[in-house]
Parts: C-alpha cells; sequence; structure tokens
C-alpha cells in the first residue's frame, strides 16, 4: 500500500455536523476497502483563489491514507458526484514524514 494525501473543499453552507459527517464518509471509504486513515485535518473556511459555483469560500479537509490504486477510483467517483464537495485533489506522498526518519536515526545510534 502507498500514501496518499487528499485535499477538498466542502460548501462552505454545510453545517459543522454536516461537514464531520461528510469526513466520516470519505474515511469509511478508504477503511472499508482495505486502506488505512492515518490523519484527518480540518482546515476550515477558507476564501478560494478565485469563485467556484459562485462561491468565495470552502471548508478545506485534508485526508492522509494508506491504500491500494483501486480505492483512488472510488474516492475520485464519489467526490465528482457529491454536490457538496467542490474541489478535490489526491496525490502519492512520496516523501515520508521526517518523524520516522529521525525515529530510524536514534536506532541506528543506540
Amino acid at each position: 500500500m502507498r500514501t496518499y494525501e487528499c485535499v477538498y473543499i466542502l460548501d462552505p453552507s454545510l453545517e459543522e455536523t454536516a461537514v464531520k459527517e461528510k469526513t466520516g464518509r470519505f474515511t469509511e471509504i478508504v477503511t472499508t476497502r482495505n486502506g488505512s486513515v492515518e490523519a484527518v485535518d480540518i482546515w476550515g473556511k477558507r476564501r478560494l483563489a478565485y469563485p467556484i459555483e459562485k462561491k468565495y469560500e470552502g471548508t478545506y479537509i485534508l485526508m492522509r491514507f494508506h491504500a491500494d490504486s483501486e480505492i483512488l477510483g472510488e474516492l475520485n467517483r464519489i467526490y465528482r458526484f457529491d454536490d457538496a464537495v467542490l474541489r478535490h485533489l489526491i496525490v502519492l506522498d512520496e516523501n515520508p514524514p521526517a518523524v520516522k526518519a529521525e525515529i530510524a536515526n536514534d536506532e541506528i545510534m543506540e
């Protein structure tokens, strides 16, 4: 399994509970297909660089997860058909976190 990062922007008019429901649903898609979600960060409402569907703000969410490539197709399909998702982007995380590298170096020195 590879590590991916996904950033998606939700409609700013959604309530906080609706945002958490959407986030839970997207997390569930990964976990039910033998993936694992490492972190979900809700960045909150931010101003968009340009209007999307006549909206000037959006709720940004970052999800970091481990999955096979087949899960990406399903996530992309669900993001496309969900009216609350304004934009999304899934990228491969090629750089492992620095914390893991530091731990590995400490173990070597001992």
